[in-house]
């Protein structure tokens, strides 16, 4: 039983009809008091408004849970379920060739994120994006989430599902860190890396204080808020689990948006909380020698989300800036190509040029393309 999913929404509807029973009791309890008359209407006024929002509240997490329950049952997942540690995780694999791109999602995502480029660099090579525990369709596994922790667990994976083979890590966002840990855990079957505006180790150390605590309060605060309004159904009352974005194919947009539905905050809390464990455990990993590194960055000019202070984002951006040009430090052979126009998402806002880029990286890797004459630059396209 999922609790997030089953047992939350039980307990929700199981508080509404307390709420309910207690209301409905006390406004027949005002009927045999000897309250004034204006008294006893505005709290029966009162009464009558929290039974309406209970209702409401009760009504709409029955149809989240019903409507979520539906659409995964009449729609099965893609790929196969893998038993690691003793815990389901999920693979979705397509395409075929070598190297095997491994796809890992940033924190808060999960195998969908991909569905707008995993289609199009499988024409080129096997490509396999996959749940991280706690995510998607892979359950919580019990020990702390850091990056040491979950580059053994994609490992579990991969030889469970018999990828034994060279493979490309690409990661996004926080992902950047995990795929830095497997490659020096094992190192053996990797082939390359790129980092899809990937973090950096103790990244939240670096930028002024006030921009470091914005930023650390803004994601505690979108976690607390995702924890209340996913469970009650608000997401999808707002529409939000329908919006498909351009570009995706019809099956993979609809997973995606229907995923925004999904109750996945406590693995990304989780995540989050050993976010600084994560840095310790990478900030020494590195340089890999001639190992290929490709780099995507979002645009340094692209505009910062409404709810960070211009100031702020400012900062924030040149210090981003830098510390994605560090990443070419990781390899003599790296390049890092800053996609203009994208925000943090390059897979979906500019999934044109990892389509055009990355296919590219694959054959050099194979040796069936020239190598590049411009290692070690950075570009805008």
């Amino acid at each position: 039983m999922n609790f997030a999913s089953v047992v939350v929404p039980c307990l929700v509807l199981l508080a509404v009809v307390l709420v309910v029973v207690l209301c409905i009791r006390r406004m027949r309890m005002l009927r045999n008091e000897g309250q004034g008359r204006w008294r006893r209407t505005v709290e029966r006024v009162v009464l009558y408004g929290i039974v309406i929002v209970a209702i409401a509240v009760g009504a709409s997490t029955a149809f989240n849970a019903s409507a979520s329950h539906h659409y995964w049952a009449m729609h099965p997942v893609p790929g196969r379920i893998y038993t690691v540690n003793g815990y389901k995780m999920h693979m979705n694999c397509t395409g075929t060739g070598s190297p095997t791109i491994i796809l890992d999602a940033g924190l808060g995502n999960d195998w969908t994120i991909w569905g707008k480029v995993q289609p199009v660099l499988s024409k080129t090579t096997r490509v396999c994006s996959y749940d991280r525990a706690g995510f998607g369709w892979s359950q919580a596994q019990p020990g702390p989430r850091d990056a040491d922790h979950i580059a053994d667990e994609l490992h579990g994976l991969l030889n469970q599902a018999g990828i034994t083979g060279p493979i490309v890590l690409m990661g996004h966002s926080i992902s950047g860190i995990y795929i830095r840990a497997y490659a020096t855990r094992y190192p053996k079957n990797v082939a390359g890396l790129i980092f899809v505006d990937g973090s950096t180790p103790l990244q939240q150390d670096h930028g002024p204080a006030d921009l470091r605590a914005f930023e650390s309060k803004g994601l505690t605060l979108q976690i607390l808020l995702g924890k209340t309004l996913v469970p009650l159904g608000v997401l999808r009352d707002m529409g939000q689990c329908s919006q498909i974005q351009l570009g995706f194919e019809a099956a993979a947009g609809k997973m995606l948006a229907e995923d925004t539905c999904q109750p996945r905050l406590t693995a990304t809390e989780d995540e989050w909380n050993n976010f600084r464990q994560s840095g310790n455990e990478t900030i020494h990993t590195g340089p890999y020698g001639d190992l290929p590194v490709l780099i995507f960055s979002q645009d340094p000019n692209h505009p910062m989300p409404p709810q960070i202070p211009a100031k702020l984002g400012k900062e924030l951006a040149t210090v981003w800036n830098q510390m994605q040009d560090d990443l070419k430090n990781l390899s003599t052979r790296s390049r890092r190509i800053i996609a203009k126009g994208s925000g943090h998402y390059v897979q979906t806002e500019r999934s044109d040029l990892v389509d055009r880029e990355v296919p590219i990286f694959i054959q050099q890797i194979r040796g069936t393309a020239p190598q590049p004459t411009d290692y070690g630059t950075t570009k805008t396209e």
